[in-house]
């Protein structure tokens, strides 16, 4: 029969059964005043969204009431005869937005990778700021710098795009022979391609960063993972980081594509006002939503001004589905669930 000796010192208490410890469930003081202040802040900045929302569904249910569905289908802006609509500014806009996207995705894509994956540690830190910087520059810079130094060297591109794949609807430029003997660069100037080439390099940063924190988040142990089974780094990027940031690709691209429909001062610069609808890119003249507002809101009446707000209202709403969309996506991108070696 064993015996169990008792090692404790004399006279010490007995050790209590085993037993989980209560848990306090009652935050301190410092937890209470920061959960409070930012279930403040964010519920302002809701109400704050929401107000914006309200006022400008607001003055549309009387331009509706003047001008009817007209508004959405009417692609003129001529207040002197009192004949407004925003399809054409609307079509615009998305013109521009899709061109900046095309432009921005493989530049914001590589360059995320390339400051994840391949960049030495000590200039790591350096490019992050760099692409930070670029955030944080004015948007009237950015349409000078297109303005002066774009737009003059984006023409010879635009006719050589016409003059390849002219043949092509979507890149005819009517009145710019690119055999002609005399170049007419007034064909291809101001152009709703010049100004997304321009406004590309300005949803760049916002894409890279949401690309680069998903990509940054991909697994170590997946990533030695593949290097144990032979893959070279290369091949790594391929089989884990990409599957796992698919939904951070995808969602910086769609936040890129929100910050591009509402460009507006840059646009403003570069793009020549025509209210008509083209889907030929590399043509002179356009019009978008953001650049029609500040145009014209400046001697506008009261009811053209109700007018562009009712636009604004349906920018505001676009903006808001694609980046709510956009964050779902990443948002849900961060599990890891779609990682595959």
């Amino acid at each position: 029969m064993t015996t169990l000796i008792d090692m404790r010192p004399a006279g010490s208490a007995p050790e209590p059964d085993d037993a989980p410890r209560p848990i306090r469930r009652s935050l301190s003081l410092a937890d209470r005043v920061f959960r409070g202040s930012t279930t403040g802040i964010g519920a302002v900045v809701l109400v704050v969204i929401a107000a914006v929302g309200v006022f400008l569904g607001l003055q549309l249910v009387p331009t509706l009431h003047h001008y009817g569905l007209h508004f959405f289908t009417e692609h003129q802006w001529n207040p002197q005869l009192n004949i407004l609509g925003i399809s054409a500014v609307l079509i615009g806009t998305v013109e521009v937005a899709i061109i900046a996207i095309l432009f921005s995705f493989p530049l914001a894509l590589l360059t995320a990778l390339y400051i994840s994956e391949y960049a030495p540690s000590w200039l790591r830190a350096s490019l992050v700021a760099m692409v930070d910087l670029m955030a944080a520059i004015p948007s009237i810079i950015y349409g000078v710098w297109g303005y002066f130094l774009i737009n003059p060297h984006a023409l010879y591109l635009s006719r050589w795009i016409n003059e390849y794949l002219g043949w092509i609807p979507l890149f005819h430029v009517q009145g710019g022979d690119p055999r002609a003997a005399i170049f007419t660069p007034s064909a291809y100037g101001q152009s709703p391609f010049i100004a997304g080439m321009v406004v590309s390099m300005m949803v760049i940063p916002l894409a890279c960063a949401v690309m680069l924190g998903v990509f940054q988040q991909a697994p170590i142990s997946e990533r030695e993972g593949a290097y144990a089974l032979g893959s070279t780094r290369s091949g790594m990027i391929r089989t884990v980081v990409l599957p796992f940031g698919r939904g951070g690709i995808v969602g910086g691209t769609m936040l890129a594509l929100g910050r591009a429909l509402g460009e507006t001062v840059a646009v403003l610069l570069i793009l020549s006002p025509v209210f008509d609808i083209k889907l030929r890119p590399l043509e002179n003249g356009g019009i978008t939503t953001a650049s029609l507002i500040a145009n014209y809101s400046g001697d506008a009446t009261s009811g053209q001004l109700s007018a562009l707000l009712a636009a604004g209202f349906v920018l505001f709403a676009m903006t808001i589905v694609v980046n709510t969309l956009a964050a779902m996506i990443v948002t849900r991108s961060r599990s890891g669930a779609q990682t595959e070696i």
